[in-house]
């Protein structure tokens, strides 16, 4: 049990990582709340997935249905008024002159995570909860541990608070989250994650794969793919 056990926020985009984060909140904390954020995603569809994932939670598991507290969606359109992405164009999915993908939005995260920070401070939760990963990852560098302990203590000087910003995947690859979602709900929790979350770039859910659906050829769907097929032959 975490020190800050009374209260987690949850930023919860509708894909596996956030679920799985969601879960190891909901393992922890005595009240969790969640946050969504429409920037205008080519992938919007997992916004109509994270209601779903949501409601199957509460279905199949009760006594964290009795800890989940407010949801909301915070609508941030500037962010795809400043972006040339293909998370928020309709441009091929490339490595950038930069050496970082084009599925790269500049100050997303540490957009996300600042007004996530300022909920907080309204609903006097100390505990942001976000799916950030540096072991298999694009390179995005708002993913990188080092930048989140930093913009921690940037949020806690601007705001006089104390938050902490927890990242239960940072250093495990997508196998082991997999075996993570596992561990704290079972087989139930694996097939919520395969049948209700989205984490495909296309936002395609007309084709179903082992792992759940997805176009099945973006990176987001083969990172997911290659951590199932090896989570499957460990088991």
């Amino acid at each position: 049990m975490s020190q800050y056990s009374e209260a987690a926020l949850v930023l919860h985009s509708g894909g596996q990582d956030s679920t799985t984060c969601l879960a190891w909140a909901l393992d922890r904390f005595r009240r969790v709340e969640t946050i969504g954020f429409d920037y205008g995603q080519r992938h919007v569809v997992e916004l109509e997935c994270r209601q779903e994932v949501l409601s199957q939670i509460k279905a199949k598991y009760p006594k964290w249905a009795a800890k989940l507290g407010e949801d909301r969606v915070i609508s941030v359109d500037a962010l795809k008024a400043i972006s040339d992405t293909a998370l928020t164009r309709d441009v091929a999915i490339r490595m950038g002159e930069n050496n970082l993908p084009t599925t790269f939005v500049p100050g997303r995260n540490l957009l996300f995570l600042t007004i996530a920070a300022a909920v907080a401070y309204r609903r006097d939760i100390k505990v942001l909860v976000a799916g950030m990963c540096e072991t298999d990852y694009s390179g995005y560098p708002d993913c990188r541990d080092d930048a989140l302990k930093a913009l921690q203590a940037a949020i806690n000087l601007g705001m006089d608070k104390r938050f902490v910003i927890e990242t239960p995947l940072m250093w495990i690859d997508k196998a082991a989250t997999w075996a993570l979602a596992r561990q704290l709900g079972g087989d139930s929790l694996i097939e919520v994650i395969k049948e209700s979350t989205h984490t495909c770039y296309m936002g395609d859910r007309s084709q179903k794969h082992a792992w759940g659906y997805g176009c099945g050829t973006c990176p987001a769907c083969e990172l997911r793919a290659n951590g199932f097929g090896q989570f499957s032959a460990q088991r």
